[in-house]
């Protein structure tokens, strides 16, 4: 009797091991996982220092934070390399999917455009929004319309019966930028021009 009880007892001691040194590999295995190209790591934390090359990525948990190493910084992000540990640094606009640095936006998200490094929901005054590449682009403010010019057919302004005559208009200097939205600058009409012209000349065919 006291033979059979012995060999429960180490039955249930040997189960309880074994489940002991079950839990511990799969906490090893999920710490590993959490670890990766991590120079130092937290079983609590994840990464705390990466490999050279590699960018620190922490976000937040409630008020847990974690750490990852990764190889390039997700949306929102930007990579700040430093002496120590680089860093993957949030955008400060949540409407930012990409950025330079933590002010100048280079992507906004879907429904905002940008401009000048912001992402706006709509252009702003002077700016037209260009939905291919979702930039708001630079307008420009022209002037007035000059009186038409002269109405000419190849440099005769007489002789033939009918020729053209033009009219422009100036762009504001602080608009005038490669690339930018104008209307038309430069407008022609049919004319009808003087007949005769002094000492008998005629219209070359």
């Amino acid at each position: 009797m006291q033979w059979i009880i012995f060999m429960l007892l180490l039955f249930i001691s040997s189960m309880e091991m074994l489940t002991q040194n079950r839990g511990k590999k799969q906490a090893s295995a999920g710490l590993l996982e959490n670890c990766t190209g991590c120079v130092l790591c937290s079983e609590d934390n994840g990464c705390i220092t990466c490999h050279h090359r590699l960018f620190l990525l922490i976000w937040r948990d409630g008020i847990r934070q974690y750490g990852m190493c990764v190889h390039t910084c997700p949306p929102g992000y930007f990579g700040v390399r430093g002496l120590e540990v680089n860093r993957c640094t949030k955008c400060r606009s949540p409407s930012c999917e990409s950025c330079f640095s933590r002010d100048f936006c280079m992507k906004c998200k879907d429904k905002f455009y940008l401009h000048k490094g912001q992402c706006f929901r709509q252009c702003p005054p002077s700016t037209a929004a260009q939905p291919g590449t979702r930039e708001c682009q630079e307008t420009c403010e022209p002037g007035p319309w000059s009186q038409w010019s002269t109405c000419t057919h190849e440099g005769r302004t007489c002789g033939c019966k009918w020729g053209l005559e033009t009219r422009i208009r100036e762009v504001s200097g602080t608009t005038r930028e490669e690339g930018a939205a104008c209307p038309a600058r430069l407008e022609t009409r049919k004319c009808r021009m003087r007949k005769h012209c002094p000492g008998g000349e005629h219209c070359a065919a």
